[in-house]
């Protein structure tokens, strides 16, 4: 079996009585779609936050590569090969979507972004962002304002954006958040596609892409990973049903 691309090991995080990760260890293999799932409150955010380097955690580790990340920073495990999508898009929305993907480039270079101004006629920069929004499908969108954009065309600029930083991992954050069922099927497909790139670890709640797209499904459930296993595991699972399936009809 290959070596995992990203692992965590007894991850636990307190906020005075409540404890949001409660010894989570997981990991992410060459090629695959992990997708870890479960209800509102259960720690998904926290979990996120804890490997990305937003959150440090009270107990345990976060390897990347077989390397321990734990005490870096979120631009420091972005550089080391950590690329996130977000719930809440942080794009910028006035600027254009070649200025965004080049944005992420720069921060690929490790250049300061007081110097962004100066990095837009950086030939280097602007062929690796048109690389990328040309593999996400953005190549006819460059000059775009980003707010004019669709909510699922934003999903894919989000993409591009993580491929500048050449990532060895994709880390998403509910990518199916605000869409319809079209736009939810175009992005699975994509997303279907994107892991030959890279793998993913996938929050989300729309079960029917969990279900079409995950090699394994973990389920956390009050901060603690009650099960994992393949979709087939998962859903014959009586406590999985019990704990979250079962919620969902």
């Amino acid at each position: 079996m290959a070596d995992p691309v990203l692992s965590t090991d007894g991850l636990t995080k307190r906020f005075g009585a409540l404890t949001a990760s409660d010894g989570i260890s997981l990991d992410v293999r060459p090629g695959e779609i992990h997708a870890v799932i479960g209800p509102n409150g259960a720690g998904k955010s926290t979990l996120i936050h804890q490997i990305c380097g937003g959150l440090r955690p009270d107990h345990g580790r976060v390897h990347l590569l077989g390397q321990d990340v734990t005490a870096l920073n979120t631009a420091a495990r972005a550089r080391a090969g950590l690329g996130r999508t977000f719930q809440i898009s942080a794009l910028a929305m006035e600027d254009s979507v070649l200025q965004n993907a080049m944005l992420g480039a720069l921060g690929r270079s490790g250049r300061p972004w007081r110097f962004f101004g100066r990095a837009l006629g950086d030939a280097d920069l602007r062929a690796r962002a048109e690389d990328c929004l040309a593999r996400v499908g953005l190549a006819d969108h460059l000059h775009a304002r980003t707010a004019t954009l669709s909510h699922g065309q934003r999903r894919q600029l989000e993409v591009a954006v993580a491929l500048t930083l050449e990532p060895r991992i994709f880390i998403m954050d509910e990518p199916m958040a605000g869409l319809g069922s079209d736009g939810s099927a175009k992005l699975t497909r994509f997303l279907d596609r994107l892991r030959e790139e890279a793998p993913i670890l996938l929050v989300e709640h729309d079960m029917d892409a969990v279900f079409a797209l995950a090699d394994r499904v973990s389920v956390l459930v009050y901060g603690r990973v009650i099960a994992t296993g393949t979709v087939a595991e998962i859903r014959s699972s009586a406590e999985v049903r019990e704990a979250y399936l079962g919620e969902e009809g």
